[in-house]
């Protein structure tokens, strides 16, 4: 198994934070987020790598926080070759770049490199391991509907397969959203190519990717029980500073 950590955003809505530094490494607590992540894969014995992706502009930051990363599993980096915001390639177009690029033909747990949460991996690996050959994202119950437009919202049934997920719909049925956390078994690869080659498709949100994936395939959901923090904007970075770790 491979892990795939998301770090090429640009983060806009964090400037002036990101304006010349990426949001997976701002710290919280004097940690780097990506570092809590590190924490959680490094327990994931069958994990053989750990892959960064990131961008042109961001590289050498994560070249130098490589370095002095303390990771029981070898990491390396991938630049994307963008620029800047209006250039980039987005989630998907993230993910399916960093298969290509080092031919990945293994079982992926691909995570979004602001994702904090106070949980570890291991129950959600094995829920996904037990699903065979079934795709698998986390869930997190934000318990107010209110609060679902600035997410992905996934209903599930009764053995926890997705049978609906909207991006950031307006009115939600339910209070159940998109971790930015996903395993792709390895025969499933391939349909990230799939998906690039529909031109109506909308790279940037892994959200579209999944309610496409889930009418042609079974995808399940996984639920956190835990705190978790979605660092979009300086809002939720000062919550996470403030409570992260703190209870």
């Amino acid at each position: 198994m491979r892990a795939l950590i998301l770090a090429a955003g640009y983060a806009v809505r964090l400037y002036p934070l990101t304006k010349k530094y990426p949001k997976p490494l701002l710290p919280v607590n004097k940690k780097p987020i990506i570092d809590y992540i590190i924490d959680k894969l490094n327990s994931i014995k069958d994990l053989d790598e750990i892959i960064v992706i990131t961008n042109s502009k961001f590289i050498s930051k994560f070249r130098d926080w490589a370095r002095k990363a303390k990771s029981k599993k070898p990491i390396s980096l991938i630049d994307d070759l963008t620029r800047t915001n209006l250039d980039r390639r987005g989630a998907i177009g993230d993910l399916y770049f960093a298969i290509t690029h080092k031919k990945l033909r293994d079982d992926l747990l691909v995570i979004g490199g602001d994702n904090l949460f106070d949980k570890d991996l291991l129950d959600f690996v094995r829920f996904a391991k037990s699903k065979k050959t079934s795709p698998v994202i986390g869930v997190y119950d934000i318990k107010d509907r209110r609060k679902t437009s600035r997410y992905g919202v996934v209903r599930l049934n009764k053995d926890s397969r997705i049978m609906d997920f909207r991006e950031k719909p307006k009115v939600s049925k339910s209070t159940l959203v998109a971790m930015c956390l996903y395993f792709f078994p390895r025969d499933k690869l391939e349909l990230i190519k799939r998906y690039q080659a529909d031109t109506k498709n909308k790279y940037d949100a892994t959200g579209l990717y999944i309610d496409w994936l889930r009418k042609i395939t079974s995808v399940y959901g996984f639920i956190f029980d835990c705190r978790w923090f979605d660092i979009g904007d300086h809002r939720f970075y000062r919550e996470a500073q403030k409570t992260f770790l703190k209870n």
